[in-house]
């Protein structure tokens, strides 16, 4: 699933003033679309492992890349091929 988050979003002011940079939890947020459009709603989730390797700046396009079954997932968002962030998604 492919996403990006336009500069106007309410997220990015003060996040950082004069170089806005998406907020993990946003990037998140689209990881836990991806998985609810291919399996349904989630209900309650453990984020067990979360690595952020790299920022993500408004208008860029990334990736979510996603692994596992109905009760587990790994994912990687991706931009460009280079890795933004990493990690696990568990149903609780």
């Amino acid at each position: 699933m492919q996403f990006f988050v336009p500069s106007d979003h309410p997220s990015l002011p003060g996040h950082f003033p004069g170089r806005p940079v998406v907020p993990g939890v946003v990037v998140l947020d689209h990881v836990l679309d991806a998985i609810e459009a291919l399996h349904g709603p989630l209900g309650h989730i453990r984020l067990p492992q979360v690595k952020f390797v790299q920022p993500l700046l408004p208008e860029e396009r990334a990736d979510v890349l996603l692994e596992g079954d109905e009760g587990r997932w790994r994912f990687r968002v991706m931009r460009d091929g280079q890795p933004i962030a990493a990690g696990e998604v568990v149903r609780a």
